[in-house]
């Protein structure tokens, strides 16, 4: 007797069980639905310089269409030393310690994937961007998470220090800061360089928004610092810098032995970047100009941004680097300042029409401290429209 197969697709368990879908893709998706003003993921709402785009063009036309070499297109990866040596002061060899990776992100799971072995301890910073670990856990890694300071972020050394253990693999750091704008000093670093130091553990400096430092202030790369140079992976984003967040290329920084692991992984995990990219990147480095202008360009936002906000009943936390304003929410003259964030972003977009992210969903337990993050990457009259609406609270 012929009998049906039926068709079934296996159960499976989760690697990441505890994983949905991204606050970001959440919000982005409910202000498309009500037409609300979008401040909430980090994107620009503005193009890029059309000479980059240009640029594009001439590589692609110019036959630039194959696969690069796996750790970049050589005119990258210089374009790179010259500028960390101009600007950081590492002098460090193309050909051996930069990688040019499919953004940012991709360069911190590959990282991650590189060094750390299941059981392996890595500390990560809270409130932290949201990648962070879900990779640790890919990797077989546990994480351990160290609080910033609530209210002003800052790092606590002390709390870092006692979070190290033998086991402890790396730990991760983000200067300037997403979500909250905070920027890391000289003296941060010291401190941290000679916390380190009789260590074995590797730094994983997230630096995607290293041109974003207002008020005067300097960034403080990882890439400045010997002791901390000699045992990290610096990550930057030509994505932040340039505008052009859909493109996906980024680059890693590290020394020769901990580049070497990371191309291990990186040539199969992705193998290598868009090529025509890369080409139109290595031109438009020739000129400095575009980078070393971007901090006072989104200052001018920043400022522009902060000035409405000051008319609000909202409380304006410092915003010293990234294109991110923090505000507290407690003093509003609305009943649904007591929401919990989450619940509090959704009315607010729902009802006044501009969407934001809360902090509470870079942390771990969901820590609600009536704070919520706004995106000013954006063009002058959007950043107008949303303050508009924001001013009926």
């Amino acid at each position: 007797m012929d009998t049906a197969t039926q068709a079934r697709t296996p159960e499976l368990t989760s690697r990441l069980p505890q994983v949905g879908t991204t606050i970001f893709t959440v919000m982005s998706a409910l202000a498309a639905e009500v037409g609300a003003v979008n401040l909430g993921q980090g994107f620009p709402d503005f193009d890029c310089d059309p000479t980059l785009v240009d640029a594009v063009t001439r590589a692609m036309q110019a036959g630039h269409n194959q696969y690069p070499p796996m750790p970049g297109v050589p005119a990258l990866r210089q374009a790179m030393a010259a500028k960390m040596q101009a600007l950081y002061g590492l002098r460090c060899d193309p050909n051996t310690e930069i990688t040019v990776t499919a953004g940012a992100t991709q360069a911190i799971l590959t990282a991650i994937l590189a060094v750390v072995h299941p059981g392996d301890e890595v500390i990560v910073l809270e409130p932290c961007y949201d990648s962070y670990v879900p990779n640790i856990e890919l990797a077989g890694g546990k994480v351990v998470r160290v609080p910033l300071v609530p209210g002003s972020f800052r790092p606590d050394f002390d709390a870092i220090a006692a979070a190290i253990t033998p086991r402890t693999r790396a730990l991760l750091i983000n200067s300037p800061h997403n979500p909250s704008g905070q920027v890391w000093n000289a003296e941060d670093m010291r401190r941290l360089e000679e916390l380190l130091a009789p260590t074995d553990v590797l730094l994983i400096s997230d630096e995607v928004y290293e041109h974003m430092v207002y008020d005067g202030q300097q960034h403080q790369s990882a890439a400045r610092f010997p002791g901390l140079a000699a045992r990290a992976f610096i990550i930057s984003s030509f994505g932040k810098t340039y505008h052009v967040t859909g493109w996906k290329v980024g680059t890693v920084v590290a020394p020769a032995p901990l580049t070497a692991e990371f191309r291990k992984v990186h040539q199969f995990n992705v193998f290598t970047v868009n090529t025509p990219m890369q080409h139109a990147l290595a031109a438009y480095m020739a000129d400095p100009a575009p980078y070393l202008q971007l901090s006072d360009f989104y200052q001018r936002k920043r400022d522009l941004f902060r000035e409405g906000l000051a008319q609000t009943r909202f409380r304006l936390l410092p915003g010293q680097g990234t294109y991110f304003q923090c505000v507290g929410i407690e003093n509003l003259a609305v009943a649904e300042r007591d929401l919990p964030e989450g619940e509090f972003c959704q009315w607010l977009t729902r009802e006044i029409g501009v969407a934001a992210i809360p902090l509470s969903a870079f942390y771990g337990n969901g820590f609600d401290q009536k704070v919520v993050r706004f995106c000013f990457a954006k063009k002058d009259e959007t950043l107008k429209a949303a303050l508009e609406r924001l001013a009926r609270l």
